[in-house]
């Protein structure tokens, strides 16, 4: 099991259901202004999990140029030079979380295709099994009914729902969603046979 080994596979190219091709790949530390420019064009109540200031520039090129990926994994879906999609997996390097990875993913509002969100999960399963974790959760605005019924069809199930729990910056109150997952680990990833 090894997450490098799961990044020799990107860049990659994967053409969209609009016939379009995009690129996938992690985030690199030239990436900061393209990931300002799409995490602002995100609408806001789809930013409550991102834990940085995003407006804050500065911030943004520090963290890019810092990203651990054994921690804090990043990939980008690019359409040329513009961001349509980012979905990232957290890992814990101890504790007793250590085995289950956290997923996010945003898409830009005009790429809302089922395809994106699918594709760019996918990707996050397939590299969270290489780095052997066993189960894979993610967090959600309660309003992200297609986010949410995309991530059941990939085999999500929502684990927890509190009414009212997020405020966003007007503060208007959110479900608070999560979601998790079972990661099945072939024979290949753990090792065994």
């Amino acid at each position: 099991m090894s997450l490098e080994y799961a990044l020799e596979r990107y860049p990659m190219t994967h053409r969209l259901g609009n016939g379009s091709n995009c690129t996938i790949r992690p985030l690199k530390k030239s990436d900061s202004p393209r990931l300002r420019e799409f995490l602002l064009a995100v609408p806001e109540q789809e930013r409550m999990f991102i834990k940085f200031p995003v407006d804050d520039e500065a911030f943004l090129q520090r963290w890019c140029r810092q990203v651990d990926f054994a921690e804090h994994l990043p990939l980008l879906m690019l359409q040329g030079d513009r961001v349509i999609g980012e979905a990232s997996l957290h890992q814990s390097p101890g504790g007793g979380k250590r085995h289950i990875g956290l997923a996010g993913i945003l898409t830009l509002p005009d790429f809302r295709a089922p395809d994106v969100t699918t594709t760019l999960m996918e990707e996050v399963i397939s590299i969270a099994r290489h780095a052997g974790l066993t189960k894979l959760e993610t967090e959600l605005n309660g309003d992200r009914k297609v986010a949410i019924n995309t991530l059941e069809q990939l085999g999500f199930r929502q684990l927890v729902r509190l009414a009212g729990y997020l405020v966003d910056m007007k503060r208007e109150a959110h479900d608070y969603v999560l979601m998790g997952m079972e990661l099945i680990t072939d024979e290949e990833y753990a090792g065994a046979g």
